[in-house]
C-alpha cells in the first residue's frame, strides 16, 4: 500500500514539472496535488484494503472455476468482476465527496455502477443464450451491489446488509438450477455455481456488515458536491495501452428516479374506476362512517360483518374524521422506483389517475404521506404497504406477500383478482363457550 502512496505522488509530482517546463499557472497545482493525496487515502482505508482482499479471494475464485467452462460463463464472470471494480472505485469517490441528499443527486456518481449492471441485464435479453441460467444469476446477484446507494434509513432501500440478502434471494433461483442441472453432470459448473453464492453469502453480506453496515463513509460536509467529484491522480499507462471500451448504454438502470413509463398511456380494464374521480368528484364520495353500533366489539352477533343494508347515521361530533391530524412530510411529490426493487410513491395530493404498470413479482410499493389520491398498481408485486395516507384508494391485482394499511384514515383498497384472507380474529367467551371472528374494518 505504501509503495501505491510513493506511485501516486510521484505521479502528481511528474505533472507539476511538465507545468513548470511549459509555462503553465500553477494556481491549480497544489489543489491537483492534495486531491491525488486524498484519493490515496482512501485507497488505503482499512475497510477498502479488506474490500480488495475479499475480491481477491471469492471473486478469484468464481473467475478461475469460469475459466475452466469458458465462452459466456466466463464473459458473464468478467462483466461481475468488473463492477465488483466499479463498486470499490464508487468507495473510494465517496470518502471524498460530500453525502448526496438525495438518490437524484447522485444520479451521475453511480451512473458507472449503473451502466456494469445494465451491460449484464442486456446479456440476459433476446433471444435465451447458452448457459441462460449462468447468466441470470450474475445479472440478478449484481443487484446487491446496489447497497453502495444507501443513502440512511428514508431512502428507500433496506439497510446494506439486509438489501444483499434480499439481492441474492432473487438470484439463488437461477443458481440453483444451475447446480440441479449440472450436479451429476459437469464438477466445474457446479464449482462455479457454489462459487458464485459464496461472493455474496456469506462473503459480501459479512464485509458489509463489518465495515459498511450504515452504508458507505462519505467526506465531511462542506466537501465537494457529488456531481462534482474530485480527479484523482491517474496511474501512468504501460506503453501501447489502449483505453478500455466505453460501457454499455443501460437498459434498464438500477439507481433511477424516473416515472413509470407507461403511466401517462390510456389506461384499460379497471380505468372505468377511475374515470368518476378523474371527472373532479371526491374520492370518498359514497363512502360510509363506521358508527359504534357497527363496530365489532359491540355488535350482538360478534360477526364482525357490517351488513351492507344497515343505514348510516350521521357520525357524533366527537367521531369526526382525523384526516387533518397526520403531519405529512415535506417533500416533492414522487412516483418512482429505488434501486430496481421498491417502487416509492410520496407526498402524492389530489392525483387521481396514479399508476405503477411496469412491476413484477420481486418489487414492493411503498405509499407514504399521500391525500386524495389514488394508485393502480397493475401487475403482480411482492407486497404493499401504505402509511400515513388519508383518503387514499388503492387498486391492484396480485400481491405475493401481503398488503398492509398503517397509520390510515380513510383508506379504500380494491382487489381485483386474488381474494384476502383474514390473518386477525377476535376471541370472545360468551354463554359459556368462545367463539372466534375476523376483525373487520369496514365502512372506513
Amino acid at each position: 500500500m505504501e509503495k501505491a502512496l510513493v506511485e501516486r505522488l510521484e505521479a502528481a509530482v511528474a505533472r507539476l514539472e511538465a507545468a513548470v517546463a511549459s509555462g503553465a499557472s500553477l494556481s491549480a497545482a497544489p489543489r491537483d496535488l492534495g486531491d491525488g493525496l486524498d484519493a490515496a487515502a482512501a485507497a488505503s482505508d482499512p475497510a477498502i484494503v479488506a474490500y480488495d482482499e475479499f475480491v481477491a479471494g471469492a471473486v478469484g475464485r468464481l473467475t478461475a472455476a469460469a475459466e475452466k467452462i469458458g465462452g459466456k460463463v466466463l464473459d458473464a464472470t468478467k462483466v461481475l468482476a468488473e463492477a465488483f471494480a466499479v463498486s470499490k472505485d464508487r468507495l473510494v469517490q465517496a470518502k471524498q465527496l460530500q453525502k448526496p441528499a438525495s438518490m437524484a443527486d447522485a444520479q451521475d456518481f453511480f451512473k458507472p455502477l449503473n451502466d456494469v449492471i445494465a451491460k449484464a441485464i442486456a446479456m440476459t435479453e433476446g433471444r435465451r443464450p447458452d448457459y441462460f441460467n449462468h447468466i441470470k444469476s450474475v445479472a440478478d446477484s449484481l443487484t446487491a451491489l446496489a447497497w453502495v446507494g444507501f443513502l440512511g434509513k428514508d431512502c428507500g432501500m433496506s439497510f446494506p446488509t439486509a438489501h444483499v440478502e434480499e439481492s441474492w434471494q432473487m438470484a439463488e433461483f437461477y443458481n440453483n438450477k444451475v447446480l440441479v442441472e449440472y450436479r451429476n453432470k459437469d464438477a466445474d459448473h457446479v464449482e462455479w455455481a457454489k462459487a458464485l453464492k459464496e461472493l455474496y453469502m456469506p462473503g459480501l453480506r459479512d464485509f458489509v456488515k463489518k465495515h459498511y453496515p450504515l452504508g458507505p463513509s462519505w467526506g465531511p460536509v462542506g466537501g465537494a458536491p457529488v456531481s462534482q467529484p474530485k480527479a484523482t491522480a491517474p496511474a501512468p499507462k504501460a506503453p501501447g495501452a489502449k483505453a478500455p471500451p466505453p460501457p454499455a448504454l443501460p437498459s434498464a438502470p438500477l439507481f433511477t428516479t424516473e416515472k413509470s413509463p407507461k403511466s401517462a398511456q390510456p389506461k384499460e380494464g379497471m380505468s372505468a374506476v377511475f374515470q368518476e374521480i378523474s371527472s373532479g368528484k371526491a374520492v370518498t364520495t359514497g363512502l360510509r362512517k363506521v358508527t359504534d353500533d357497527m363496530k365489532t366489539k359491540n355488535r350482538s352477533d360478534r360477526s364482525g360483518v357490517v351488513s351492507s343494508s344497515t343505514a348510516a347515521p350521521a357520525a357524533a361530533p366527537e367521531k369526526t374524521s382525523r384526516a387533518g391530524s397526520f403531519s405529512f412530510k415535506s417533500g416533492p411529490p414522487k412516483l418512482e422506483l429505488q434501486m430496481g426493487r421498491k417502487w416509492v410513491v410520496e407526498n402524492q395530493v389530489g392525483k387521481k389517475n396514479l399508476a405503477i404498470d411496469d412491476c413484477d413479482a420481486r418489487q414492493s410499493v411503498y405509499v407514504y404521506g399521500c391525500k386524495d389520491s389514488v394508485l393502480q398498481v397493475n401487475g403482480k408485486v411482492n407486497n404493499i404497504t401504505v402509511d400515513k395516507c388519508t383518503k387514499v384508494g388503492i387498486v391492484f391485482k396480485h400481491v405475493v406477500a401481503a398488503f398492509e394499511v398503517v397509520n390510515c384514515n380513510g383508506v379504500e383498497v380494491q382487489c381485483q383478482v386474488e381474494h384476502a384472507l383474514p390473518q386477525q380474529y377476535i376471541h370472545s367467551f360468551k354463554d359459556g363457550q368462545f367463539i372466534t371472528s375476523p376483525v373487520s374494518h369496514s365502512g372506513a
